[in-house]
């Protein structure tokens, strides 16, 4: 389980987070979700220590994210943001890796993790020899999912991951995310700023605002129950029904 507890943050005076309190149910699927500069993202650089709060505490399995135990706490975390954060000047295969061979791995455990995950999120054994610049966008947030994915953590965290792609890749990467995040029952907690992805991934769904969360819960939670009247507004405001399909002729 994953606790945080009044933790806040401000850049040059102003409030990035304001306090915040939220509990992370493992195995479940947690949707941060705002517009932008609402405080989702900074939410989840906390969660892995990239930046420290101001005030207030986060804990990962009892025991507290602090300067003296963030490194060993990041090694339960996997990352992952748009386009895969890959090191352009190493291949898929090395940028996955790198992280176990830092710590010493041994290259067939290495070797056979890689095979393993490979099949998971379906990635050709030719891609793993390119460089970033040679793969699709779809093949490269695969393998950012891959190298989040190489230590086994038990807390997985992915900051708008889809958002670059293009809408077919897209719908076919949430298929395939959905059905690793029940496989491997991780605790996930995905940023992003769509509406209709927080209800595809979402146990749980917060919305944000201005810094601080309006309201936490289901769907159902949001839609029949707002907290506010902002809640009914966001999620009027992305609702864009599909546009008729043409009959098919000829069939």
């Amino acid at each position: 389980m994953i606790a945080v507890e009044n933790i806040s943050k401000k850049y040059s005076g102003q409030t990035a987070l304001a306090p915040t309190t939220l509990t992370l149910a493992s195995g479940q699927t947690t949707v941060l979700i705002g517009p932008s500069g609402c405080g989702k993202s900074t939410l989840l650089r906390l969660l892995i220590g990239l930046i420290q709060p101001d005030s207030g505490t986060v804990t990962i399995d009892g025991e507290g994210l602090t300067a003296q135990t963030v490194e060993k706490q990041r090694h339960k975390v996997g990352y992952v943001i748009q386009e895969g954060g890959l090191f352009p000047h190493l291949t898929a295969m090395q940028n996955i890796a790198l992280l176990a061979r830092f710590l010493g791995r041994s290259e067939s455990s290495v070797q056979q993790r890689i095979e393993e995950l490979s099949r998971l999120v379906q990635l050709p054994a030719d891609a793993l020899s390119r460089y970033p610049s040679g793969l699709s966008g779809g093949q490269r947030q695969r393998v950012g999912l891959m190298r989040a994915l190489m230590l086994d953590p038990p807390l997985l965290l992915l900051d708008e991951p889809l958002g670059a792609l293009d809408p077919i890749t897209r719908s076919e990467l949430q298929s395939e995310l959905k059905e690793i995040f029940a496989r491997l029952e991780k605790t996930v907690v995905l940023v992003t700023h769509d509406m209709g992805e927080a209800a595809y991934f979402g146990d749980t769904i917060a919305l944000m605002r201005g810094g601080a969360i309006i309201q936490t819960g289901t769907l159902e939670d949001l839609l029949q129950r707002p907290a506010e009247k902002y809640v009914t507004d966001f999620i009027r405001a992305q609702r864009s029904p599909l546009p008729p399909m043409p009959e098919a002729q000829g069939l």
